[in-house]
């Protein structure tokens, strides 16, 4: 169990960047259902896979705290992930999949996410286990 300010976090799936991520990755999901059918095994498979495996990548993070050098490791891995989904979200608004405001949303939420996890990267202390 860690305390996060006022937060008490007992999983992953307490943490803020855990829920912003979640709810990225279930956004891509539902706008990508409207892409192309061309690009099903390409940038739909591509940009869900990243985002989701933001949150999956998370929760392996916080079963390594216990080591803090793994637990960097696989935050860096949830920001490299992070910032693959980024990619793909140019990609798709470039491609006219997503309109502008769509895309703001979904960026925003993928850079709120990024400096996130960039704080934890900087300071996993309050995060490892003791």
């Amino acid at each position: 169990m860690v305390t996060n300010g006022k937060q008490t976090v007992m999983s992953a799936k307490d943490l803020d960047v855990y829920k912003v991520a979640y709810e990225l990755a279930m956004e891509i999901f539902h706008v990508s259902k409207h892409w192309p059918n061309e690009e099903k095994f390409s940038l739909t498979d591509q940009v869900r896979r990243s985002s989701r495996s933001v949150c999956s990548n998370l929760r392996e993070a916080w079963s390594k705290r216990k080591y803090e050098a793994h637990f960097i490791s696989k935050l860096t891995d949830c920001d490299g992930e992070n910032s693959e989904t980024d990619t793909w979200l140019d990609f798709a608004k470039d491609c006219n999949y997503l309109s502008n405001e769509n895309y703001r949303k979904l960026n925003d939420k993928c850079s709120r996410v990024g400096a996130m996890l960039g704080g934890m990267i900087k300071n996993p202390k309050p995060f490892l286990i003791k």
